[in-house]
């Protein structure tokens, strides 16, 4: 790893942070869609919902949380998509700084905003009635969960955010990632569901991270659900982390070939590959169409 690596990374976060801060309207997106469904949910089809549980928002609020992170990330695709079109990407790689502080900049942004986010949406929660008597130590290992969920995901976004050819394709990327809860036990059990859908409910990550942080907030044995749950964030993490830099590096490789030419070449402005350099225009001549 790069020296400078730390310091390049604090740099470039400070400057995404800035970006954030100027425009908290990103902050406030992402944490309202996930409170309005969390408020229909709780109050039109809570009734209706039969979990087994004395509170549906208790119950309902793990899927919530991870939905909040789901919608938050389309914000990192969209701005690394903006900085790689914009061509800033391209002059922070013209600067001595380390390679991946440009991207790992934009992950650390994500995380920051996400946790605000969440926050924001565990407040509202409280005041509908969520209630948990874990302890500081609990409350610390759902963050843990919710943080390498956050990660997993920021990088996957980051996929979309170098490769895609526009905006709304990078921002479109994160609706599947919000809709994979409802195909979950986020809102009711897996047991009510038809077999086909059960099955796919039962062995995708979104349930087996659900089900952990309800358990956890119930104070009730987590089993090995929660190494299962570990598992899928890390390997998505380390799978997304990867492709990313992969991408990335394929992205900007073309400035690092042997023989290219620089942008400045020394040529004068006007001549052509393979030409002589252009006579000057003689004040006769007829004006070249």
């Amino acid at each position: 790893m790069n020296k400078h690596f730390p310091g390049d990374t604090t740099v470039l976060l400070g400057r995404s942070l800035r970006h954030v801060t100027r425009s908290p309207d990103t902050i406030i997106t992402t944490a309202v869609m996930p409170i309005a469904m969390m408020l229909m949910f709780v109050y039109v089809f809570g009734g209706a919902i039969d979990t087994g549980s004395d509170s549906y928002v208790t119950y309902l609020l793990p899927g919530i949380l991870l939905i909040t992170v789901a919608s938050g990330i389309s914000y990192t695709a969209f701005r690394l998509f903006m900085d790689m079109k914009g061509g800033i990407v391209e002059r922070f790689r013209s600067m001595p700084i380390a390679r991946s502080s440009v991207l790992w900049a934009h992950v650390l942004t994500s995380l920051v905003a996400n946790l605000v986010s969440l926050a924001v949406v565990v407040l509202v929660a409280v005041l509908m009635g969520f209630r948990s008597g874990a302890g500081v130590l609990t409350w610390l290992a759902v963050a843990d969960i919710l943080v390498l969920f956050t990660l997993a995901l920021t990088w996957l976004a980051v996929i979309p955010g170098l490769t895609a050819r526009s905006v709304d394709g990078a921002s479109a990327f994160s609706y599947p990632l919000i809709f994979l809860p409802f195909l979950s036990s986020a809102f009711v059990p897996t047991d009510t569901m038809p077999g086909p859908v059960r099955a796919f409910a039962e062995n995708q990550p979104v349930t087996s991270i659900v089900d952990t942080i309800r358990r956890l907030f119930a104070r009730q044995p987590v089993g090995t659900g929660i190494w299962v749950a570990l598992a899928w964030c890390l390997g998505i993490l380390a799978v997304a982390y990867v492709l990313a830099m992969t991408t990335y590096r394929r992205k900007t490789a073309w400035r690092e070939r042997p023989g290219r030419k620089p942008l400045l070449s020394g040529r004068p402005e006007g001549d052509e590959p393979g030409r002589g350099p252009r006579e000057p225009a003689s004040a006769d001549a007829p004006p070249r169409l």
